[in-house]
């Protein structure tokens, strides 16, 4: 039945993506094409209209025919983060009421079991009160939303992302039930959003809407990941794992984000110094700028992996 289900997630991809972006392109809707952008065609910021569709009326389907796939209650804070990044892509929000939700959506997302309790020595560090786990926890969702948040600059990168981030937890983790499901439906519903994002024209781009649900996706992944009891793995090895599994956007993020505030700018508003832009310029295509960065992320996974007794 389960396989069956996310067939009907990649169908439902399909047609939510090309309606959503059909009515953006009727109703002239387009992303703006500025000095930042890398992109000189219409596109519409629909991808993340169409994932999150996708993801809420499979759960609703679910739902009622009483099949407990996952933790619906994760559709909360998906939806919560949705409706900031949907606004965001309509209205340009200020980055300070992003935020303050972001922290809100974290806070939800504590109160659902997804809590950092211990550092396993990190800085000195071992068992956390439940005000510095719920500071930590709180502090790594950030990082995580906003990194994938970042690289959403060139055609291909956050599915991409998302996608081998989902497949190497998937493979070499113990996933929790609650949330391993949740896992394969987003897969099945992003690899439709490949065809759709590398159109020559009226292409579809994630926006805000979706690189923020996929941030927060991946974020209750690692969280789940270093809080459960289910693997024998030592902290130690997950945090080292959770940080060589994410190098792109955490590497890509930090150095942004130190950059802009040396420069004395908002580390949250958007320019073309990321690492993708810096690649871009080099090799000219976004699909060569794709490939070589997951190549090289790829690769540092891999070592880490064959290097590791797993």
């Amino acid at each position: 039945m389960e396989y069956t289900i996310y067939l009907f997630a990649f169908i439902f991809s399909i047609a939510s993506h090309y309606f959503t972006n059909r009515i953006f392109i009727t109703k002239k809707i387009f992303d703006k094409i500025e000095g930042r952008s890398s992109h000189i065609v219409n596109a519409t910021r629909t991808g993340g209209i169409g994932l999150f569709i996708t993801i809420f009326l499979i759960s609703i389907f679910c739902y009622f025919l009483k099949i407990e796939l996952y933790e619906y209650s994760l559709l909360i804070p998906l939806g919560i983060i949705f409706i900031t990044g949907f606004y965001d892509d309509l209205y340009n929000a200020d980055y300070k009421l992003k935020f303050f939700l972001q922290i809100i959506v974290a806070k939800i997302i504590i109160d659902q079991g997804f809590l950092i309790s211990n550092l396993d020595g990190i800085f000195g560090v071992y068992e956390l009160s439940r005000f510095s786990s719920q500071i930590i926890t709180i502090f790594f969702y950030l990082v995580i939303v906003n990194s994938f948040n970042f690289i959403d600059g060139i055609d291909g990168l956050s599915i991409t992302e998302t996608i081998k981030t989902l497949i190497f937890f998937i493979s070499f983790t113990t996933i929790n039930p609650r949330i391993f499901p949740l896992g394969l439906i987003i897969i099945s519903t992003l690899i439709p959003l490949y065809y759709f994002n590398f159109k020559a024209n009226n292409k579809v781009f994630l926006g805000d809407s979706g690189s923020l649900v996929l941030g927060t996706l991946i974020a209750i992944f690692v969280l789940d990941y270093i809080s459960s009891d289910l693997s024998i793995q030592p902290l130690s090895f997950k945090y080292l794992f959770v940080f060589i599994l994410l190098n792109y956007p955490l590497i890509d993020f930090t150095r942004v984000f130190f950059i802009r505030v040396f420069n004395k700018r908002s580390p949250f508003i958007a320019d073309k110094n990321h690492l993708h832009h810096l690649i871009l310029k080099k090799v000219k295509t976004q699909k060569l700028t794709l490939i070589i960065i997951q190549l090289i992320s790829t690769l540092i996974i891999v070592i880490y992996l064959l290097s590791t007794t797993y």
